[in-house]
């Protein structure tokens, strides 16, 4: 059945048809309303929020434009209007935390993980899109569009990312196509210092899959046998680690060792055991604290590990047990 069968059927309110009619898209939308608030969870929920309304509202819908710049356009404006439940605080307080001198140059924004696995129903972009998914999912720029405005980082995401005309995202914002194009300009301004010398430069360089691989199991190796210096040896020398939404970054090796040393389970590395999993389009780990009485082990959290072609480039840590539901893990493991 066509697009335009389907939408018929679905204004008459055959349900079956409009669950057919946005299945193309929804993937899709989910992703933009996380890229635009950094939080999966809000993503989620303003998802089924757009579903909701444009079943709702869909006999008002006039055709003059597609249905997928239709769904945009309410997502968009849903994401404009929403204040981030990204948690604020960082559930490791108990635990001095190192000065990060270093590092006073990063700016670390309230972000959650995105399970690769959401990502599977997401389709090729058009020939109009800058950045390939790879790009456009990495922690690294999600952080640095965060510090757009936020209707800057709509033009971006839409123009750039989505592929979608000036026409198409003026007709989301309710804008003249000029003053899309105004727009774009002072994002991609805003952006062109991050891709010179910035952190979008550091992550834009991926390893091979047997790279990949073998990384990853020396890093839960290391990690496992309390090894520090194991863990450093596989990081580039300017490696950063950040535990959004906590504001410290630590910048270097040295830096890095020394956190390692005093706040993971209070240095004690072998008290958490690390599961991989996989996160915006990268290797991850899913962090679980052993009980001391040795009978089970309760979730910790998740750890981003942002490959470059032979090292690792940033750790970013998530310290909420919560988020391992998002990854079809359970928040507690037997032993």
């Amino acid at each position: 059945m066509s697009e335009a069968e389907l939408l018929a059927h679905a204004r008459s309110g055959d349900r079956d048809a409009f669950g057919s009619l946005i299945a193309p898209y929804q993937a899709e939308l989910q992703l933009h309303c996380y890229r635009m608030l950094g939080s999966l969870h809000d993503a989620e929920d303003i998802t089924q929020e757009v579903l909701v309304r444009a079943w709702t509202h869909l006999p008002a819908f006039d055709g003059r434009s597609s249905i997928r710049t239709w769904l945009h356009r309410i997502a968009t404006n849903r994401c404009l209007t929403r204040r981030s439940r990204v948690r604020p605080e960082l559930p490791v307080a108990s635990v001095p935390v190192p000065p990060a001198p270093n590092a006073s140059d990063i700016q670390v924004v309230a972000l959650q993980p995105y399970p690769d696995v959401l990502l599977d129903g997401v389709s090729a972009v058009g020939p109009d899109a800058v950045y390939e998914l790879r790009e456009s999912i990495s922690l690294a720029f999600l952080t640095v569009i965060q510090l757009l405005p936020p209707r800057q980082r709509v033009v971006l995401l839409l123009r750039d990312v989505l592929g979608f005309s000036a026409a198409e995202t003026a007709e989301v914002l309710d804008a003249s196509p000029a003053a899309v194009n105004s727009g774009l300009q002072r994002a991609r301004a805003a952006l062109a210092p991050h891709q010179t010398s910035g952190r979008l430069v550091e992550t834009a360089r991926r390893p091979d899959g047997a790279t990949e691989r073998s990384l990853l199991q020396r890093y839960l190796a290391a990690w496992h046998a309390n090894n520090v210096p194991g863990l450093l040896a596989l990081l580039r020398e300017d490696a950063l680690l950040t535990m959004p939404p906590f504001p410290a970054a630590y910048r270097g090796r040295a830096a890095i060792g020394e956190f390692l040393r005093v706040v993971p389970a209070g240095g004690q590395l072998d008290r958490i055991t690390l599961i991989p999993t996989r996160a915006n389009l990268q290797p991850a780990v899913a962090a679980y604290v052993h009980e001391q009485d040795g009978q089970g082990m309760s979730g910790y959290g998740v750890m981003v590990l942002s490959l470059g072609e032979k090292d690792i480039v940033e750790i970013t840590g998530f310290a909420d047990p919560e988020l391992l539901l998002d990854f079809g893990l359970p928040t507690y493991r037997e032993r």
